[in-house]
């Protein structure tokens, strides 16, 4: 019953197989293009203001960037995967998952490489949350003509990222500036570096602290976002090998034993209170659901034991259970009573292999320290009607590594670019250094053009791969 990576992928045809490396790839390749296009933020202030070399600059934030990836934890990488639309999660074997992760990584690889090839910084979070809403809108409109395929509750906070994480940048960048400005009298903090000057060496380490600290930042965040893309990837070619987390064999009776207990939960809740005719068919679907889960899971010790074609069906009826149990609007008590067995069901299914978050990390971590000029450039010299001083690179970073880390924690969609860029504006406004229009029309455009272009890219691909791959079985 423990079946292998191998063999679950000699299950393929060939053109799966081929198709599935392809997938491995492009995500990879995301991921690399999301370290040299979204970190030169994240070094752009170390640089110009000198306070390092642009070598050891991109070497020390790459590193940082790795070091993001393998400690910043997989929560943000499963709110990817659960973007999907539900029809397509439950029915993850067939061709058209495959083509789903097909398009949206291409999307985002096209969006990202394009923007990136004109110097403009976007942030490749809303190119890919714009290319997955893509993928569920034309998957809804080709299959029954409705618009049930986006997640519109994740598009209106994507929605509300791009307009505050832009003001929330100049304005909180601009202020700090000031305040900078009351405390340190020193006028060298404020003029461009001249030839041969070096930072003083308080404002040098502090520049080099929020480098690191936007670095890490980004790493355990936007790493996370290319863990869920390789997850989406191995999900829709291998369903039945990455159905469940089969490394933990004391689950399989975790699993069964919390089904139980929301039976018992369920039977009692319906013996207490008056169930209207509506609730009682969601109950009766759980339970359904519970059944299953139980009947497959009986006798199991560990969760090899189960039957490659049975462990997708328990996955099935997971996620079914968990969407029945949201849509029953429990008290806060009883949501706090079944908190146990919906964590134990989460932990069966919600799971990243090791070899994922190194090769993402690895992917990060170098793609920082390839390419990053372009935008390095933009954001150093086109913003701004003069460069940067040390004082605007130290403010614009302390406000960025503040900003990215909080919404790390609130896993709040803030783009790394959008509030560093739109913060070193502010800090060019405060300063009266002036900023280049022309430059500033152009990001704000791009930024305006990312979802919306993404979420095209993403639907188109998937229409013209379906009309492609229409009748043709890749598993």
């Amino acid at each position: 019953m423990n079946l292998t990576f191998w063999e679950a992928l000699g299950g393929l045809s060939g053109l799966a197989q081929a198709l599935f490396f392809l997938a491995l790839f492009t995500a990879f390749a995301f991921e690399f293009i999301n370290g040299f296009h979204d970190t030169a933020n994240a070094v752009t202030t170390v640089i110009y203001t000198k306070t390092l070399r642009p070598t050891p600059a991109v070497f020390f934030s790459g590193f940082m960037n790795f070091l993001g990836v393998l400690v910043g934890g997989t929560t943000v990488a499963f709110s990817i995967v659960n973007l999907l639309p539900v029809d397509l999660l439950i029915e993850g074997s067939s061709t058209k998952a495959i083509i789903m992760v097909m398009s949206l990584l291409f999307a985002g690889v096209i969006w990202n490489l394009g923007t990136w090839w004109m110097g403009l910084p976007v942030s490749s979070s809303h190119t890919l949350i714009g290319s997955i809403l893509g993928v569920g809108l034309a998957n809804s409109l080709m299959t029954d003509g409705t618009l049930s395929g986006v997640n519109w509750a994740k598009a209106a906070d994507v929605g509300k990222a791009l307009l505050l994480s832009p003001l929330i940048g100049f304005v909180a960048a601009a202020l700090l500036l000031m305040l900078m400005r009351v405390i340190f009298r020193n006028p060298n903090l404020y003029h461009p570096p001249g030839e041969g000057d070096n930072p003083p060496s308080w404002i040098r380490g502090v520049l080099i602290a929020t480098c690191g600290g936007v670095s890490f930042a980004h790493g355990s965040n936007d790493g996370q976002k290319g863990m869920g893309l390789i997850l989406l990837a191995l999900i829709g070619f291998l369903p039945t090998y990455y159905a469940m987390d089969l490394r933990k064999p004391e689950l399989a009776r975790e699993v069964h034993d919390s089904a139980r207990s929301l039976q018992a939960f369920l039977d009692q809740k319906e013996s207490e209170q008056e169930s209207t005719q509506d609730k009682s068919a969601k109950v009766e679907q759980i339970h359904a659901e519970l059944s299953l889960i139980t009947r497959v899971l009986d006798g199991k010790q560990t969760l090899s034991e189960v039957a490659p074609a049975d462990r997708w069906a328990v996955r099935q009826s997971i996620y079914r259970v968990q969407k029945g149990l949201a849509g029953l609007e429990l008290s806060k008590d009883a949501a706090k009573t079944i908190s146990p067995a919906r964590d134990s069901f989460k932990h069966a299914i919600e799971y990243v292999p090791l070899w994922v978050v190194i090769g993402v990390a690895l992917a990060l971590g170098i793609g920082t320290t390839i390419g990053y000029k372009r935008i390095v450039v933009t954001i150093a010299e086109k913003i701004g009607k003069t460069h940067l001083t040390y004082a605007q690179g130290a403010a614009a970073e302390t406000v960025a590594a503040l900003t990215i880390g909080l919404a790390d924690m609130f896993h709040a969609p803030v783009s790394t670019t959008q509030v560093l860029s739109s913060g070193i504006a502010g800090t060019m406004w405060a300063n009266n250094s002036g900023v280049q229009i022309g430059t500033i029309r152009k990001i704000l455009i791009a930024w305006a053009l990312t979802l919306p272009m993404a979420i095209l890219l993403g639907g188109g691909l998937f229409f013209l791969g379906v009309m492609a791959f229409d009748g043709v079985k890749l598993h």
